[in-house]
């Protein structure tokens, strides 16, 4: 088969989570799938992707501006399945075309704006939300990342459960326990102290950073002193809805002393990063999939998380589990982490071996099926 892969995160965000999927895929599927032909399609303008071996890159004429990833998405990418004689396309993120002369299979990380009302946004956003949820039921076959994703997406977008495949992601090779000879540089980068709890990742209402600071109340006068909470990621802008201020939040907790905020935290330090912690802590309140305890796991760090979405399915009895809300829970987890050796040696080994399942060969391995799946659908 030749397949056409719609690039554009690949041009315009490579290091989210979804363009790391899509660059796992670029990288696994020639390996485990060398009948296919696989095609990215990527815009001409911004940033332009390194190739992957045995990936062609096929690059269009894309202008700027507002609605230039409507119209790549919707238009410009058909186009170019058709020029191509490509015979099945793979929209990697949220968003098949309404009309496409092939069969198309979407991966829908998740459907957080009809899950969660305040992710819907204004009116265009809500218009953008609309247009793919319809084209959506038109796929040849949808990937889910989780089976509560999954369940999401049979229940509001109205796809049949036999057109809706759950295909698990995975933690990069460079996620071990092992460590490197530049850690330490990199620890130092972002002025580390020996031992430190972590969170990493995003600072959006779900990820539910106000209480993860609450819970630190609980724990800093503890263990704060030795063991700061370390938050890595780049702060927003506080809007009042998404996004709060955690610097004012962490002063009027009357915690600021023991809670550092590092900024974004490059993808190459992300391992240094959590070898370093003592625990990883991730209170979020809904996840298509959850990559940030997978990647601690398998950095051997013992990860503190919540059953939200899909969270227990990633980590299943490999890590404690606590509700999003019980922030005093959260707080004695992390001190039993860093002041019981015994309850965190096992965490570590049960993450270990629970990111063992985890890997992307698995995941390409899957998602070739997938597609020989749909096509064979769809004749």
């Amino acid at each position: 088969m030749r397949i056409a892969l719609n690039g554009w995160f690949l041009a315009h965000s490579p290091h989210t989570g979804t363009g790391q999927y899509v660059r796992a895929l670029l990288d696994h599927l020639p390996r485990v799938a060398p009948q296919h032909e696989v095609i990215a399609v990527v815009p001409d303008h911004g940033p332009q992707p390194a190739e992957a071996a045995g990936v062609r890159f096929h690059r269009v004429r894309c202008g700027a501006g507002d609605l230039a990833k409507v119209w790549f998405e919707q238009r410009l990418f058909p186009e170019a399945c058709r020029t191509l004689e490509a015979d099945l396309a793979h929209v990697p993120h949220w968003a098949p075309p309404l009309a496409s002369p092939v069969p198309v299979v979407v991966t829908v990380h998740d459907v957080i704006p009809l899950r969660l009302p305040e992710y819907r946004g204004g009116a265009r956003a809500r218009l953008y939300t609309a247009l793919v949820a319809g084209a959506t039921p038109g796929a040849a076959l949808v990937l889910a990342d989780s089976e509560a994703s999954r369940a999401d997406i049979i229940q509001r977008l109205g796809v049949p459960a036999e057109r809706v495949r759950t295909i698990s992601l995975a933690a990069g090779p460079h996620y071990t326990p092992q460590p490197e000879p530049t850690d330490e540089a990199a620890r130092a980068r972002y002025n580390l102290p020996e031992g430190y709890l972590l969170y990493l990742g995003g600072f959006d209402a779900r990820k539910n950073v106000r209480a993860l600071l609450s819970a630190w109340t609980w724990a800093a006068d503890a263990i704060g002193e030795q063991y700061p909470l370390v938050l890595g990621g780049a702060l927003p802008t506080p809007d009042g809805r998404l996004f709060e201020d955690y610097r004012a939040l962490a002063a009027q907790f009357e915690i600021a002393d023991s809670v550092r905020f590092i900024g974004a935290v490059a993808e190459a330090d992300k391992p240094a990063l959590y070898r370093g912690a003592a625990a990883f802590v991730y209170p979020s309140r809904y996840e298509g999939f959850g990559l940030p305890p997978l990647e601690a796991m398998a950095c051997g760090v013992p990860v503190l998380t919540t059953a939200a979405g899909s969270l227990s399915e990633v980590v299943g009895d490999a890590a404690f589990l606590i509700d999003p809300e019980d922030t005093r829970r959260f707080g004695a987890g992390l001190i039993t982490c860093v002041v019981e050796p015994s309850v965190a040696d096992d965490l570590r080994a049960r993450g270990l071996e629970r990111a063992k399942l985890f890997s992307w060969e698995r995941t390409a391995r899957a998602t070739a099926a997938a597609y020989e799946h749909a096509v064979q659908s769809h004749r």
